[in-house]
């Protein structure tokens, strides 16, 4: 898969001064709507290469200049490895140089959890306003991009899941796995976090205990891939800043006990036509012949997706402690294999209730947590998933059983290692990615897995559960 050549509808262009202009006014004037609301600061924020969002805030006076000139930032971020110490990479990294962070004013929001404050994304630019080639975000826009240009759009949504800690580090909440007893202990506080988010204009679906003890997963509507993952930092944020408020502390770490289940940041995504002849319109998830109702678009694009999983783990499992959840019989999807509702499967096929399958099927990825950029992995599925529609690919048989019993069950890699090889020998995932982001992405893992070697389960997950 060649680097798409020449923009596309949709793609990051660099700005101009015309761009610049239209920014600055439009800025100025929702500046004048948040001081309205009280609000005095607005918190930019993007996600490095390990998945931790770093932030520069601005006086909300400034909101317009922000959106005209940009706020500076180093380019050695996206170097950085989760104990903020950095590799050398070729593209980033170093003492020198300067990005321009600019606010992305369609999902600028008031956070009702941080009182005083408003929050958006930002997009990075070099100061001559071209985009930044190592920015996630860019790299998920280009890839939506690249997908319209084929007639087709995708749906996503990131689960989230998260363990609430006490002063001690221990778990808050007990109980059962799953229990209304757990639920009755945490009900104000769950109460704030669904409106904390709803006054953010997040869509909250449901809401529940989980599995390990003071665990609970939230989930939100899906939506088109750039506006899921600026969701999924949202969400993330708004979570820790209500647990603070509470004294209390949130960790989305992979692992919180070195034993035990950990979070997962699973994955769920649909393909959608535009309606050209080769693009039906409609989820191509369903209504069709294929398996459980797929049509043959919706079958190629998961046959992609499965195809390259060993490399994506690079990009959505992408920690030492990721692999300390990713186990056999733990529901993290440690095989590569999918089926229909089958929790053990990396790839879960999910149709939905009977009357709501044309909207409700979609794909569930597994094997991926919430130590990955979200942009870069939805990046990467994306790239996959089109790389399976352009070779026509096809599904293997499904696994309806734990593939833990099966002879022959292919595990995904068991190391951060062993997937960082896999991306880096993926011509067609650094071919859609580039140079750029693929050699900081390599280059990172690297020094992840050399960071940790040696370090004990309990040491790697106390590293973890601090940072995440």
């Amino acid at each position: 898969m060649d680097e798409t050549t020449g923009p596309l509808p949709g793609e990051p262009r660099p700005l101009d001064r015309a761009e610049r202009a239209r920014l600055g006014e439009r800025a100025a004037v929702l500046a004048e709507e948040l001081m309205a609301e009280n609000v005095a600061v607005v918190a930019l924020t993007f996600v490095d290469t390990t998945g931790l969002t770093r932030v520069k805030a601005v006086p909300v006076e400034r909101l317009g200049h922000a959106a005209t000139w940009g706020v500076g930032a180093s380019p050695c971020f996206d170097a950085f490895l989760q104990d903020d110490s950095a590799v050398p990479a070729r593209f980033t990294g170093g003492a020198t140089g300067d990005l321009r962070l600019h606010p992305v004013l369609d999902r600028l929001v008031p956070l009702t959890a941080l009182p005083g404050w408003a929050w958006a994304p930002a997009d990075r630019y070099a100061q001559d306003g071209a985009p930044h080639p190592v920015d996630g975000r860019h790299a998920l826009r280009r890839e939506t991009a690249r997908l319209a240009a084929l007639g087709w759009s995708a749906r996503a949504a990131f689960e989230t899941e998260w363990v609430v800690l006490d002063a001690e580090g221990g778990p808050r909440f007990g109980h059962p796995a799953y229990g209304m007893s757990r639920l009755v202990d945490a009900a104000d506080y769950l109460r704030d976090v669904v409106q904390a988010l709803a006054a953010s204009g997040v869509a909250v679906e449901q809401i529940h205990p989980e599995y390990s003890p003071s665990q609970f997963e939230l989930s939100v509507a899906a939506e088109d891939p750039v506006g899921a993952a600026d969701t999924a930092v949202l969400v993330r944020d708004t979570i820790r800043a209500v647990t603070r408020r509470a004294g209390l502390t949130a960790t989305f770490a992979p692992k919180v006990r070195a034993e035990g289940v950990g979070n997962g940041g699973h994955v769920h995504l649909s393909l959608w036509g535009g309606g050209a002849p080769a693009a039906p319109e409609g989820n191509a998830m369903a209504g069709g012949a294929g398996p459980f109702g797929m049509a043959p678009a919706g079958e190629a694009f998961a046959a992609g997706i499965l195809a390259h999983l060993p490399a994506l783990l690079a990009l959505g499992a992408p920690s030492a402690a990721s692999y300390l959840r990713l186990l056999p019989s733990h529901w993290a999807g440690a095989y590569a294999c999918w089926g229909l509702e089958n929790r053990e499967a990396a790839l879960r096929f999910v149709t939905g209730a009977t009357g709501s399958r044309h909207h409700a099927a979609n794909l569930e990825v597994k094997c991926f947590d919430a130590t990955a950029n979200p942009y870069l992995a939805l990046a990467g599925l994306l790239a996959a998933g089109r790389a399976g529609l352009a070779a026509g690919g096809a599904l293997p048989e499904p696994v309806d059983v734990d593939p833990a019993t099966l002879p022959g069950a292919r595990r995904l890699p068991a190391t951060l290692a062993e997937a960082t090889d896999a991306f880096a020998g993926d011509p067609e995932l650094t071919g859609a990615f580039g140079e750029a982001i693929t050699d900081t992405v390599v280059a990172v893992r690297r020094g992840e897995s050399a960071l940790f070697a040696g370090a004990s389960p309990e040491e790697i997950v106390r590293a973890a559960v601090t940072r995440y």
